[in-house]
């Protein structure tokens, strides 16, 4: 039957539930929230993982259909590539993309947040703050809720809840006890630990504010994305046992002994890296898989609730935000035909997450590792190289997941053939004027074909 219901439920109002929420408004639904943590608009809080938020043109898409992205250019640093910082301070930059509108864009996790939030409510969205999402019953379609100041618990009817509520999703917990339920998830060996270096004197930054900064270690890594405010959001990402680990930096000596001899360019800059260090936890990461994403028409997962993955494309915001946009387009479609709706998505959405989760991980050991490569730099300048010769034809793997909307899959199984093309052409050559331009054509012609595209 195809009818609207008369409220969609979306549990938590993170950055998809509050973005997905517009996208249904705007559609004539009515949407409530329902969020365990309290409003951050009003309370003081963490930001939460800063790692994913650096937004691209998957995003920023989504946004535009929103019609929120001018809203964010007032809280959004371009970002035109990576600043690789050696041991001995000297830096390299590798621009991202063939020229300045190929770059990326860091954003505050919470300044985004609180502007889809103020934004939904302003399409009527009713947010429902701490209110935890204690179970669902697949059959009834009833989400049972318990307020987190009071511990009054509540249980309300629902024909359609959508569950955009994490890697610890609660309709995903429900889920698991259906018969053939398929789930995985795999942590890294590696956590992280977000830092800060602060603003110059008057705000200034104080490191190139238009870059990515990366400090390569080969096992570990540091990373730092500029903020408005002058300051830049640092991750470190060390295993959590072994040498030069999570384990090793107990006192806060440890700490700053271990930045005075990895990244000492760094540590002039963190005068407060101790109290910084262990004033904030050490996260972990985790990949997340599973099927089905919906239950007949009743439920569905959407963002990391239905697969997350690690940060290291950069991709966690941008596929999520897809997720909505694409939704939104097959409700465009079919109508609230929702089983219908929910079966198509999967499908579409499943072998495409799945492609971006692996990616992530294989991007894991370029940053900490192959970025610091000269025989990886030197790739690098031959793919745009080849992007200028043969466009349409070669597209580096990383221009079509960051600014395009190539299906994911699409880019992982193109990317694995430009990738061997680039072997057997840099062999024996170190410069990209010595390359076999007739061999190029020759394995670009049989081994790819043009590439559709959107911007």
């Amino acid at each position: 039957m195809d009818h609207k219901p008369k409220t969609i439920k979306l549990i938590g109002a993170g950055l998809n539930g509050p973005l997905l929420a517009i996208l249904l408004a705007q559609r004539g639904f009515a949407v409530e929230i329902y969020e365990r943590r309290p409003d951050m608009r009003r309370v003081r809080m963490s930001a939460g993982r800063s790692i994913n938020l650096a937004i691209s043109t998957r995003g920023i898409h989504a946004l535009q259909q929103a019609g929120m992205w001018e809203r964010m250019r007032s809280i959004i640093i371009p970002m035109r590539g990576r600043m690789m910082h050696s041991l001995t301070g000297e830096l390299t930059f590798q621009a991202y993309g063939k020229d300045d509108r190929e770059v990326i864009h860091s954003i505050s996790r919470a300044e985004l947040n609180i502007a889809l939030m103020n934004a939904a409510e302003a399409q009527g969205v009713s947010i429902h703050f701490r209110q935890r999402c204690t179970g669902y019953d697949l059959k009834s379609g009833a989400i049972r809720l318990r307020n987190e100041e009071t511990g009054e618990e509540k249980t309300l009817d629902a024909e359609v809840v959508i569950g955009c509520d994490g890697s610890a999703s609660a309709i995903r917990g429900e889920m698991l006890k259906l018969n053939r339920f398929n789930f995985s998830q795999q942590y890294l060996d590696y956590g992280y630990k977000e830092l800060t270096i602060p603003a110059g004197a008057g705000g200034v930054h104080q490191l190139e504010p238009h870059a990515l900064h990366i400090w390569p270690r080969g096992n570990y890594m540091l990373i730092a994305l500029p903020n408005i405010d002058g300051t830049f959001a640092c991750i470190l990402f060390l295993p959590f046992e072994g040498a030069d680990s999570f384990a090793d930096l107990t006192a806060p000596q440890d700490v700053v002994a271990f930045f005075a001899s990895r990244f000492p360019d760094a540590l002039l800059l963190m005068p407060q890296l101790a109290d910084n260090y262990f004033a904030n936890s050490t996260g972990a990461m985790v990949t997340i898989k599973c099927s089905p994403w919906h239950v007949e028409g009743k439920s569905l997962l959407l963002g990391d609730a239905a697969h997350a993955i690690v940060p290291f494309f950069g991709q966690g915001i941008n596929c999520g935000f897809e997720d909505c946009t694409y939704l939104a387009e097959l409700l465009d479609r079919n109508g609230a035909q929702w089983a219908r709706v929910f079966e198509e998505f999967e499908a579409a959405r499943k072998v495409n997450t799945d492609a971006i989760a692996d990616m992530a991980i294989e991007n894991f050991a370029e940053m900490r590792d192959r970025v610091a490569d000269p025989r990886f730099l030197f790739k690098k300048k031959l793919e745009l190289a080849m992007e200028a010769k043969y466009p349409r034809l070669f597209v580096p793997k990383y221009s079509m997941v960051t600014f395009h909307r190539v299906p994911y899959s699409t880019a992982m199984a193109r990317g694995g053939v430009q990738d061997k093309i680039l072997a057997q052409l840099s062999d024996a050559v170190d410069r990209v004027e010595d390359i076999d331009w007739g061999k190029a054509d020759q394995l670009v012609r049989r081994d790819l074909t043009p590439l559709e595209m959107e911007p």
